[in-house]
């Protein structure tokens, strides 16, 4: 019997996370096919910054060899654009001209950077900061004593920035809104995550509007909507990214921000499926490794004939930014029927606060340190009473348990 044709778009975490699972679950069921646009397999992109600080390898960076593909019975195809979805006719055509036709198609496409249309943008000192490509630019630029200015203050940002103070340059974040990480953190905590950070050498402008990036030839500043120029050396765009959604659109397949996927994975054709950062599942696009995972978990389910559904990723923050930990999962401020538990040691830089509802863990935001982090996630995971941990709960999981 001739095996099913799966092609595979996309040959980041989340297409390598899907194979891996596959070879777990049904190996050697389908016919495999994966293509990426990129020049290398699969690499761990969380350490990109690292890879910029000096503080990890390409060889930290890589996840599987390219022999492991061929063992398992995968091809890979790496600097191989898919550039059209024939739906009728089930083929892919790549950039090359190349044609794969598929049975059943993946798209793990993932997101592209957002590049603010601010003039003098076209310079060669512009960069974003999404791939081992840019940080390589970034590191070519980074001579001691270099001035950068990074547009955004989220966690890409402040990655970008990190990595460039290591590399001996003058850094400056700026960022529209009036404090860092709004999306996963409050007020103090992103103010003790700010000390943090001006304490390693990070400049910061908030509450600011990019305008003009100024130079010829090339970059020599950013003026801000109020006039101030801030001189640099490059300019990196660090102000989030959108779902590469384009191939899936250009198919006619159903998308707002992303693909729009059912709780299978499966797009608006049911021979076509979504995962990761270009799908949208119930109207959330989640621009994370973990849900990604579980997105390529649900699909190799699915295509190995197991009942398994998708309903959501609880969000979450776990990492070390810029070398300070921060971790925030839940709600971020009170809702109504909410109690906020907080503790604050300014001095060390350590933030804390949990927000409780009917003795239920909601939301957790850590700041400074946080080895407790993913017991306070399952705490708000399962939803299960706090009872005696409560009077405990900041102070971590040895205190609450033994309560």
């Amino acid at each position: 019997m001739e095996r099913e044709r799966l092609v595979v778009v996309g040959a980041g975490m989340a297409g390598l996370k899907l194979l891996e699972e596959l070879k777990s679950r049904c190996p050697g069921r389908y016919n495999v096919t994966v293509v990426g646009a990129e020049p290398e397999p699969a690499y761990n992109r969380v350490l990109l910054s690292s890879l910029l600080a000096g503080e990890a390898s390409d060889e930290d960076l890589a996840l599987k060899e390219r022999a492991w593909y061929g063992a398992n019975g995968y091809r890979l195809f790496t600097g191989a654009e898919a550039r059209a979805i024939d739906r009728a006719g089930k083929r892919v055509t790549l950039r090359d001209g190349r044609v794969l036709a598929y049975d059943k198609l993946v798209l793990a496409t993932g997101s592209e950077p957002i590049r603010l249309p601010l003039p003098g943008g076209h310079l060669p000192q512009v960069l974003t900061f999404r791939d081992r490509c840019d940080a390589m630019k970034m590191t070519a630029l980074a001579t001691p004593g270099a001035r950068a200015v990074v547009i955004g203050g989220g966690l890409l940002g402040l990655e970008a920035a990190y990595g460039l103070v290591k590399l001996g340059c003058a850094v400056t974040v700026v960022h529209l809104a009036d404090k860092l990480m709004e999306r996963q953190l409050d007020a103090a905590g992103a103010a003790t995550l700010k000390r943090a950070l001006e304490a390693k050498g990070i400049a910061f402008a908030l509450g600011a509007q990019s305008e003009t990036i100024l130079g010829e030839t090339r970059v020599e500043g950013l003026r801000l909507a109020t006039g101030e120029v801030l001189p640099a050396d490059m300019i990196i765009m660090a102000c989030g990214v959108r779902p590469n959604a384009v191939l899936g659109r250009a198919a006619e397949l159903e998308a707002k921000r992303g693909i729009l996927v059912d709780d299978a994975m499966r797009a608006s054709d049911p021979d076509v499926f979504a995962i990761g950062e270009c799908a949208e599942h119930r109207g959330v696009v989640y621009g994370l490794v973990a849900p990604a995972y579980e997105h390529a978990r649900t699909l190799a389910a699915h295509l190995a004939g197991e009942a398994e559904i998708y309903e959501g990723s609880l969000l979450s923050t776990n990492l070390k930014v810029s070398g300070v930990s921060v971790f925030s999962a839940g709600l971020v401020e009170a809702e109504e029927g909410c109690e906020t538990v907080l503790l604050a040691d300014p001095g060390h830089g350590h933030y804390r606060k949990f927000l409780v509802r009917e003795d239920r863990l909601v939301g957790a935001i850590l700041v400074g340190e946080a080895s407790d982090a993913l017991w306070y996630l399952d705490l708000i995971a399962k939803g299960e009473a706090l009872g005696a941990m409560r009077d405990d709960l900041a102070f971590g999981r040895s205190f609450a348990m033994a309560a």
